[in-house]
């Protein structure tokens, strides 16, 4: 069994599978500090330890034991996916990452060469997204000319894993709705420090790391853009309750039902 992506409190309290562009640096410190009673001072995405991850080997075992158990409470939590190809295109392809170079190395440079994108000075967004969102489309389709990114692949994808491989969720909530989401994982879960969620600030780790969006969503979405969004996100919409035809709707318009989620991503 695999659990990419899947982190864990130390205490046991509750399991995550952190989905990209979804609220994940916030939610990792609210687990943090669930346990320690404290956040964790920088990025949650560098934490070695206080947190189990997959990525840190010594952590694999306990969690997949956590899963394999199906005790500990399971979640994570989905955005309207045309807010968040918007966001990935800004802090990724736009921003200068917090290493202090552009994201990946030599993405920028190919997408300026092979898609005509622009991301200095005062950049045209609306035409340099939309170039930006056909390349998305070419790798997740085509998987070329580079396989899918985690910050644009669709968030089923993301989700499935954890199913295919024997996990299930008890909950799955909305960026959109955060307080009300996780309110509901810390009512039903036991940990070691109570978490007020009025008073935890939001921690936009990508803030800042490029320029600021200048027009609302649904200015960056012409026709040809709703259906390249309906073509790779087809399942998020429909799993997850997102308005697929209007960008100016950021709000989900029905509620996520668990059972279909597993039913549509778990193994045939």
């Amino acid at each position: 069994m695999s659990f990419p992506g899947t982190w864990m409190t130390e205490s046991g309290s509750m399991i995550y599978r952190v989905v990209p562009k979804c609220a994940c640096s916030t939610i990792g410190q609210i687990m943090y500090y669930s346990d320690h009673g404290r956040f964790f001072d920088g990025d949650i995405h560098d934490a070695t330890e206080g947190l189990h991850k997959w990525g840190i080997e010594a952590s694999q075992p306990t969690i997949t034991q956590a899963v394999r158990a199906g005790k500990t409470f399971t979640y994570t939590c989905v955005r309207n996916p045309y807010a968040r190809i918007l966001s990935s295109f800004f802090d990724k392809i736009c921003g200068i990452q917090r290493n202090g170079r552009r994201y990946r190395g030599n993405l920028v440079p190919l997408l300026i060469q092979k898609y005509g994108i622009e991301v200095e000075g005062d950049f045209d967004q609306i035409a340099s997204f939309r170039r930006f969102l056909l390349f998305a489309r070419d790798t997740i389709r085509w998987r070329r000319p580079m396989d899918p990114d985690i910050h644009w692949s669709a968030m089923s994808s993301h989700i499935s894993t954890f199913i295919a491989n024997g996990g299930r969720y008890d909950h799955i909530f909305f960026t959109e709705r955060f307080n009300e989401g996780m309110q509901t994982v810390l009512e039903e879960t036991e940990t070691p420090h109570q978490v007020d969620l009025a008073n935890v600030p939001r921690f936009n780790e990508s803030e800042g790391h490029g320029p600021k969006r200048a027009h609302p969503v649904e200015d960056y979405f012409d026709d040809l853009a709703l259906h390249l969004v309906n073509e790779i996100y087809h399942r998020d919409f429909e799993l997850f309750k997102y308005d697929r035809l209007d960008p100016s709707n950021k709000m989900p318009v029905g509620e996520i039902d668990l059972d279909e989620v597993h039913a549509k991503l778990g193994p045939d």
